[in-house]
């Protein structure tokens, strides 16, 4: 299983139940809960589990020549009961991130924030990471070799349909953002990758409404809450359709999601559209950009919409 084939699928607000595969294979219903009640119960405990856990913050604060920069979280108690929780710890910030209307609490460890650079909402990450549940069973893992994500899905076509590609859940989305990558790398003469120890490292606790909600995989019970920790090694600007426009700026109304802009109306958002506004002209051929990469949204009628968005500017 892996994150990018893992998307939460939209459902109507009408639906009282959906369907969830059981352990036989078999259909099963699911009572669709209120979004902001379950967001309230989820943040409670994530907030029990930031209490109770810590991870091996001494092992980052004096690293051992053999040490792997891996988070490892455990329960404050009997040998453990004099750590310090996660909860007390300077590198934890919390997130306000709004998702189907709900505004719910995401909370990031920066264990290590990374001297790279970071990727915004729309751009293609390399990580590595692994993700459980709040009672520490793993579900996915992937700690050995970085693997690509776009953090906002493609749109193609699809059996005559516009269908999402890729993309990643909700919290994983926001809590990468968090964390820059790595400055540099060496290959080995044994090619092997040797990174520059300065990579972003840490952990996202989201509440199941920023992760799979009712619409969990099999592995995931409905309505969990999820932590992974991740290390972030390479951050690409994504441009999905190869038009020139960087997908973070297809983003016209600024929530955050570059799947609600379709400024012709097609069905294809602006990030997956290589004519944004329709007009037969293709976006690349309505924008400059100069040798040194430089973008230029013209606007050759001067009405403050950049050709590339003005369907009454064409050629």
């Amino acid at each position: 299983m892996r994150i990018n084939k893992l998307m939460l699928v939209g459902l109507t607000a009408f639906l009282a139940f959906a369907c969830n595969n059981d352990d036989d294979g078999g259909l099963v219903q699911v009572e669709v809960r209120d979004r902001t009640e379950v967001a309230v119960e989820d943040d409670q405990a994530l907030l029990d589990y930031l209490s109770t856990h810590f991870y091996n913050y001494e092992d980052f604060e004096n690293p051992s020549e053999d040490f792997n920069y891996q988070i490892v979280f455990d329960t404050i108690a009997g040998e453990n009961a004099d750590k310090e929780p996660i909860i007390n710890s300077d590198k934890l910030i919390t997130k306000i991130v709004n998702h189907e209307g709900v505004d719910q609490n995401l909370y990031v460890l920066k264990v290590r924030e990374g001297a790279g650079a970071k990727p915004t909402f729309a751009d293609s990450t390399f990580v590595t990471y692994e993700g459980e549940l709040l009672t520490g069973t793993v579900f996915d893992s992937n700690l050995r070799n970085p693997v690509w994500f776009n953090l906002s899905p493609y749109f193609g076509i699809v059996d005559n349909r516009v269908t999402p590609l890729g993309g990643v859940i909700k919290g994983f989305q926001a809590g990468l953002t968090e964390f820059g990558a790595a400055t540099g790398f060496q290959v080995n003469a044994d090619n092997s990758v040797e990174w520059n120890n300065d990579y972003g490292i840490g952990a996202i606790f989201m509440p199941s409404g920023l992760a799979y909600y009712f619409n969990s995989p099999e592995t995931i019970p409905v309505y969990s809450p999820l932590v992974f920790q991740i290390s972030s090694y390479v951050v690409n600007q994504a441009d999905h359709d190869n038009d020139g426009i960087p997908s973070f700026m297809e983003d016209l109304d600024g929530d955050n999601d570059v799947t609600s802009d379709d400024t012709d109306g097609d069905g294809l958002p602006n990030l997956s559209d290589p004519d944004d506004d329709g007009d037969g002209t293709p976006t690349r051929d309505e924008i400059e950009i100069t040798e040194d990469g430089t973008l230029i949204l013209t606007d050759s009628d001067n009405d403050g919409t950049p050709d590339y968005l003005d369907p009454d500017v064409f050629q």
